[in-house]
């Protein structure tokens, strides 16, 4: 069997995300030839992202560990450990995080969504900025990048 990537934990970029959350790339578009992206987040409570959509690839959240609410358009689901969440592309989501802290494993397809972590997120190996937040000018700008589209706050 011919592995064509092999990513030691060395080797994976750590951003630092919304509420002081880290989100850690596994596989990028680059090492998958655009076929996906394989992020970790691992994030506290009340980690939220405002509700949004992809317009260009389908995501899946497995939650690793810790307890969250998901919106999926006007359903709201509470997901539990080890719960998993298929979202296709265009449909209008966003989660909580209700437990103390959480693990999740996030896949798209095809990649390149890591643009947009890597724009509005800062590389944890660089000396932080004084001050440095993800304002919700810069989350908008980067995930424009993407064709992502914030439809509203955080639930």
């Amino acid at each position: 069997m011919t592995m064509p990537y092999l990513a030691q934990p060395d080797q994976q970029q750590t951003l630092e995300w919304l509420h002081g959350g880290l989100f850690t790339i596994l596989l990028d578009s680059q090492a998958t030839e655009g076929q996906l992206t394989i992020g970790r987040f691992d994030v506290p409570k009340d980690e939220a992202p405002p509700f949004h959509m992809h317009t260009r690839e389908d995501e899946v959240f497995l939650l690793l560990k810790g307890e969250a609410l998901v919106w999926v358009g006007d359903e709201r689901h509470e997901l539990s450990e080890g719960g998993i969440v298929y979202l296709p592309r265009n449909l209008p989501h966003s989660y909580r995080i209700t437990s103390e802290r959480a693990d999740l494993l996030l896949m798209t397809t095809p990649g390149g969504i890591e643009e947009m972590f890597r724009h509005a997120g800062r590389d944890i190996t660089t000396p932080r900025p004084e001050g440095f937040e993800i304002t919700k000018e810069r989350l908008t700008e980067a995930a424009a990048l993407r064709g992502n589209v914030l439809l509203g706050p955080p639930r």
